[in-house]
């Protein structure tokens, strides 16, 4: 079996964000890049199912070169070999059209990858990638089986859990608890360093949607306590300041 797995190089959830050039560029100025936390599962997963089912592991990434590192640690964590396709990633359809095409020349049983990514949040590449490649694509995936080419799957639903199944080939978009986030040991850094990173040039595709500007949101106002017999005063607060009721 062969499995694609979809990383993200995003900033560490504890990154200070700002912006430059008038607020048309994210500043990465001292900024800590990390592996996505839905890709980090999405690996995960891959990792169990590869020991599981003598499966091989690619992972994939849509960037620079300054994404090296990060596409190291998902070899370190258990991928077999790596591809990045050199070009940025900041457009869904641009970057599910990449995926795609490196889907068909290898015939990927299985892709994997978070359910979004942290930065852009979109939750969309899956859901492309699944239909420009004409399978299947399931997100939010909890729980993920393999079974005699079946997909069992747990998917969260507004509401409750819906319990799927489908043959291979599929894309999911993973989310926790599908499995334990992997560490990577010694023996895996160091395994690592001689694994293949192949970068590939990107395939035409389409560019629709671009960021004109960015804005931080407003900074958070003073706290106001109100007594606990005051419930008048709570409901005025909250109806005519916060606007909320």
């Amino acid at each position: 079996m062969k499995i694609l797995v979809c990383i993200t190089h995003v900033p560490d959830t504890t990154s200070r964000i700002a912006f430059k050039d008038d607020n048309t560029k994210f500043d990465d100025t001292g900024v800590q890049f990390i592996i996505g936390p839905y890709d980090d599962y999405a690996l995960a997963r891959a990792v169990e199912l590869k020991d599981e089912l003598n499966a091989s592991i690619t992972a994939l990434h849509v960037g620079g070169a300054e994404a090296d590192p990060t596409i190291r640690k998902a070899l370190a964590i258990g991928a077999d070999n790596a591809i990045r396709v050199n070009t940025p990633a900041e457009d869904s359809l641009n970057v599910a059209q990449q995926i795609a095409a490196v889907a068909r020349q290898q015939n990927y049983d299985l892709i994997l990858m978070g359910r979004e990514s942290i930065d852009f949040n979109g939750g969309q590449v899956h859901g492309m990638v699944g239909a420009l490649l004409d399978i299947p694509s399931i997100s939010p995936v909890m729980e993920l089986k393999i079974e005699n080419r079946t997909a069992k799957m747990v998917r969260e639903i507004e509401g409750g859990k819906e319990h799927v199944e489908v043959s291979l080939p599929l894309v999911a978009g993973c989310q926790e608890p599908i499995a334990e986030w992997k560490i990577p040991n010694m023996r895996g850094i160091m395994s690592a360093r001689s694994k293949p990173l192949e970068v590939l040039e990107p395939v035409a595709a389409d560019v629709q949607t671009a960021s004109i500007k960015f804005e931080l949101p407003p900074a958070k106002g003073a706290i106001k306590l109100v007594d606990a017999d005051n419930v008048e005063e709570l409901v005025n607060l909250l109806k005519n300041e916060a606007k909320v009721i």
